[in-house]
């Protein structure tokens, strides 16, 4: 058994953020002082092998930002990004070289992921030319067992990405984002863009590469329903700041934080018996450049306390969960015993 075969029996975590922070630095107009927006204040979690932790909130909320922030497109203001145990977040060639190899990212736009002027065969092939010794002859035949894992076939590896459909282009993003033989996938949005039909094609390929390659996702996304279908774990977000963690079966059997219960509540569904009575949000999301004082929820919570206009609601364990509420914590701790 290797030292990472190990680790993972163990149950050490193959990825970990422990309070990741990016902020945004922002002129603030003639003779006025900067400001800064917190697009990610404080964001720490723990992903096990072969598991999916789904990302969830509004437009605005972060998600797309933890994403960079995860494959270091953007480097974190603040915090740490564990990759079983070293800090990948450094300035270290050595560790820069290991996160990409182990951590990769499948973008929204497939179309806009893919560079027009390069054949698929060159776009699969770049990253093992890259970092890796591989010869032509090698490369090759990687990208086009690659390209028939995804459902390709083989004369495609010589076309260019417009001559695809959306959901062979994001097959064709999955396979580039697999030829370093990651062990991390960060998928932002990668299936928004796609026909329902489509859409769930590319979800059984995704869960197919799991199970056979051992594969952990971070999963991004305002599609509840693909959420349920999809993750084991739930981290719903808002204002750049967690307000609700969990199992999947704890967020969505009983949700507990009210943005939590709004969110799910707006989700279809087709059994009745399953509908949740819809909570109406007032107001709009919040400007990260000016957020409300206090729980940063406050300006449009339906259980909104004078306390929480005054203090932020820190993330505790309440309910077989992590949640940041004044109003759980009410509740939760008039009900104990």
């Amino acid at each position: 058994m290797t030292t990472e075969q190990e680790k993972a029996a163990a149950g050490e975590p193959v990825l970990q953020a422990i309070d990741l922070k990016r902020h945004y630095a922002v002129d603030g107009g003639f003779l006025k002082p900067a400001k800064t927006v917190k697009a990610l204040d404080g964001v720490s979690f723990s992903l096990q092998a072969g598991r999916t932790l789904a990302v969830v909130g509004e437009s605005g909320c972060g998600k797309s930002t933890l994403a960079r922030v995860l494959t270091m497109i953007e480097p974190p203001s603040a915090g740490q990004l564990l990759y079983r145990g070293q800090d990948v977040s450094q300035a270290d060639p050595a560790l820069a070289k290991l996160r990409r190899r182990k951590i990769q990212i499948i973008f929204q736009n497939p179309y806009a992921s893919l560079n027009p002027r390069k054949r698929i065969g060159d776009i699969l092939e770049e990253p093992l030319l890259i970092n890796t010794r591989l010869d032509a002859r090698e490369r090759r035949e990687r990208g086009q067992a690659m390209m028939a894992r995804v459902g390709l076939r083989p004369e495609h590896y010589s076309r260019y990405p417009h001559m695809f459909s959306g959901g062979q282009r994001q097959r064709i993003a999955i396979a580039r984002g697999l030829m370093l033989d990651p062990e991390i996938l960060v998928a932002d949005e990668a299936v928004s863009a796609l026909d329902v039909s489509v859409r769930a094609q590319v979800l059984n390929l995704m869960q197919d590469l799991q199970r056979d390659l051992g594969l952990s996702y971070v999963f991004i996304s305002h599609d509840l329903s693909v959420v349920e279908h999809l993750a084991d774990e739930v981290m719903v977000m808002y204002l750049g700041r967690v307000v609700e963690q969990g199992t999947k079966e704890a967020i969505f059997g009983r949700p507990l934080h009210p943005y939590t219960q709004a969110l799910l509540s707006a989700t279809p569904r087709l059994n009745e018996a399953a509908r949740r009575e819809r909570i109406k949000l007032s107001g709009e999301l919040p400007s990260p450049l000016d957020p409300p004082p206090g729980c940063p929820f406050s300006s449009r919570c339906h259980r909104v306390m004078p306390v929480c206009s005054q203090r932020l609601p820190a993330l505790m364990p309440q309910g077989g969960r992590q949640v940041a509420c004044f109003a759980v914590e009410q509740d939760l701790g008039a009900s104990a015993p």
